[in-house]
């Protein structure tokens, strides 16, 4: 396997999924080190996974912000004019998912949440939404860093998607409903997932993992953060109920407003903890920001409520093959 990319030898295989696999690779000529996505193709219904590969390097190759991963190049291998796997080159991150390492400390885990919620809102300021923000979509690294990874199923701010996407525990009502997606669906998302940070269990969307629906009434008996976690400031644990509210124009406008309130937090609880030691605090004369002001109504949106769930996460592994490379750009960029 050390040549069937040209240029580059691999050093090991990360990860594999549903006809993918992912590979640490290293280019030749100049020693940077890459990480390697290959997407193959093993029947005629896996056009969807070479398309989300495509779309994960058209929309990462915009990237210019340290939480977000980018891509460099991407490659298109046919057969007899078939294609039949997609190969695309990206930044390499030495790191460790969230749901592997989940933060034992609350500050821990609000300054990841700020980091993460300026990579969305740098993509938010693109035109892009991320869709299936979730532990294992989040990079974890040694220094403290953070990278937010798998842009597969990102899509345009306002876009409607023709069929279900998303993770069971963190997907928002929009999304399972086929509506218009908005910024407030990466807020749901980031919400859900700063929930299971706070609390170890997951945020009870309106769509269960064996795709049962979930009741209205049960989901007002949701206990908040604070309840689970005696660490939690109430304002944090109320922004990760906010951010999971069933209406979009009932959360937080965007990741601007998400980041102030995750730094009011921050202070809070800097605030307590120097109050509990005695200590004065830097942020001991800092009052709590305002509320923000109410959203603005969104577009109309679709009703039409589906029952069904695409699953369109990777599980199975499909056969290695390649010839016949069609380039598209040079690859280049540093890890």
């Amino acid at each position: 396997m050390a040549d069937f990319i040209s240029g580059y030898n691999i050093l090991k295989r990360l990860g594999q999924g549903a006809r993918s696999q992912v590979f640490q690779i290293v280019h030749q000529a100049t020693g940077e080190v890459f990480a390697l996505k290959r997407v193959i193709r093993a029947e005629d219904e896996d056009t969807r996974f070479l398309d989300q590969a495509i779309n994960e390097h058209v929309v990462a190759g915009r990237f210019n912000h340290p939480s977000l991963r980018r891509s460099f190049s991407l490659r298109r291998i046919r057969r007899l004019f078939k294609l039949v796997e997609i190969q695309v080159i990206m930044e390499f991150v030495d790191g460790v998912v969230l749901d592997q390492r989940r933060p034992n400390q609350v500050d821990v885990t609000i300054d990841l949440f700020i980091k993460l919620a300026e990579g969305l809102s740098h993509m938010h300021d693109l035109g892009y939404l991320h869709t299936n923000i979730k532990p294992n979509n989040i990079l974890l690294t040694d220094n403290g860093s953070i990278k937010i990874i798998d842009f597969g199923q990102s899509c345009p701010i306002g876009f409607k998607k023709p069929r279900i996407q998303g993770t069971p525990d963190y997907i928002a009502p929009e999304q399972v409903e086929r509506r218009r997606l908005t910024q407030q669906t990466d807020v749901f998302n980031l919400g859900a997932t700063l929930y299971w940070a706070l609390t170890g269990k997951a945020y009870p969307t309106v769509i269960g993992k064996g795709g049962q629906r979930q009741t209205t009434h049960h989901r007002s008996l949701i206990p908040p953060p604070h309840e689970l976690n005696n660490d939690v400031p109430p304002g944090l644990s109320k922004l990760s109920m906010d951010c999971c509210r069933h209406d979009p124009p009932r959360r937080p406008m965007g990741m601007k407003e998400v980041i102030s309130r995750l730094e009011t937090a921050r202070q809070v609880l800097a605030k307590r903890r120097s109050s509990a030691s005695g200590m004065p605090s830097p942020a001991s004369d800092q009052k709590e920001r305002p509320e923000a002001a109410p959203p603005q109504k969104q577009p109309p949106t679709d009703a039409k409520r589906e029952d069904m769930y695409d699953y369109s996460a990777f599980h199975d592994l499909g056969e290695d093959g390649e010839e016949d490379v069609d380039s598209d750009t040079s690859p280049g960029g540093g890890a």
